[in-house]
């Protein structure tokens, strides 16, 4: 008990005396008395507390460094996720611009064909019959969908629908190999029949074998009675080949659809046809071919420089004396006869 008192004794007489000690030092500054004393204490000290520091400090760093890796990783974790959900805001409003550009494309499409359509998404692409080629649209008989109708997006005929149910419905695309449309082609109305053959161009087989057909004719839908299973009018694609097959009386004729069949969305049923056939108002324009440019004029080469004039006479030949009126030739021969003609002299 004595010993407890007589160290907390000790220890306030040391605190009163390093306090007393430190307003002294303070108040003196620079002049402080005992300036000599913390000058010594630093010399004898100082290299010990750098020795310390300098091995106490990594492991100082180290600790910390454990204590804030907790809250380092959490906002890494937060970063990436703000990061993520930026990204994914860019890719929605890109997918929000194509979805809307296609969808004007198909408004302008059916008011210039006054088709009325249903607007609908491509929800599921697969083989839902068999094999076919088929894609699943959100719309069904609760949309006013029945089968064979056409089905058209902004770059023409994509195929015609095959099922319906209560919300979604079957289309069969143009490029399965059981899909037939008939059609015509623009300026020559030479009808024919365009069939899908897959992942290869379609095929076009004209009722005429001896039609003229070339790369780059545009061909539209004939129609059906009633609008039903094609619309007319319809863009379906241009010649790229024509082909003679030997022993056959009609020419093989390779069909580039309009439509990326690889890449649809934004698709519309044609609910009603229009009230007469639009011919040939919807095919996008036709390209121009690309005239050479002429070659460049050939430039003549320059004339050589004339040679200069000689003013020699040629020789043996003597030069002519100019005659004058006051000195005339005396050796001029007198004219036959031996007559001087008269100078109007007597």
């Amino acid at each position: 008990m004595r010993d407890s008192r007589h160290g907390r004794l000790v220890l306030v007489l040391l605190l009163a005396i390093s306090f007393a000690l430190i307003t002294v030092d303070i108040r003196g500054g620079r002049n402080s008395p005992i300036a000599n004393v913390r000058d010594w204490a630093s010399a004898v000290f100082g290299p010990a507390e750098r020795g310390v520091s300098a091995a106490v400090d990594p492991v100082g760093r180290a600790v910390n460094a454990v204590k804030d890796a907790g809250s380092h990783e959490g906002e890494k974790k937060r970063l990436q996720d703000e990061n993520a959900k930026l990204r994914q805001q860019v890719d929605n409003i890109q997918f929000d611009r194509n979805r809307a550009a296609e969808l004007d494309k198909l408004l302008k499409v059916s008011a210039a064909g006054q088709y009325r359509i249903k607007p609908a998404r491509v929800v599921a692409i697969g083989p839902a019959q068999g094999f076919s080629w088929t894609v699943t649209i959100d719309a069904g008989a609760g949309d006013g969908i029945k089968p064979d109708m056409t089905v058209i997006n902004g770059d023409g005929l994509v195929g015609r629908v095959t099922q319906v149910g209560p919300m979604t419905s079957t289309v069969l695309l143009a490029t399965d190999p059981g899909f037939s449309v008939g059609s015509r082609l623009a300026g020559s109305m030479e009808i024919g029949i365009t069939s899908g053959r897959g992942s290869k161009p379609m095929n076009l087989k004209l009722l005429n074998g001896q039609a003229q057909v070339k790369k780059g004719d545009r061909l539209v839908t004939f129609g059906s009675q009633g609008g039903k299973p094609f619309v007319p009018g319809v863009p379906v694609g241009e010649v790229a080949q024509v082909r003679n097959t030997p022993g056959e009386l009609t020419r093989s004729v390779e069909v580039k659809s309009y439509v990326h069949f690889s890449s649809l969305d934004t698709v519309g049923v044609v609910i009603e046809p229009p009230r007469t056939d639009p011919r040939d108002s919807i095919l996008p324009p036709a390209p121009t071919p690309e005239t050479p440019a002429p070659p460049p004029a050939q430039q003549a080469p320059p004339a050589p420089p004339a040679p200069p004039a000689s003013t020699e006479p040629p020789r043996g030949a003597s030069a002519a004396k100019p005659a004058t009126a006051g000195n005339r030739s005396t050796n001029a021969k007198p004219p036959a006869g031996g007559t001087t003609p008269s100078t109007g002299r007597d």
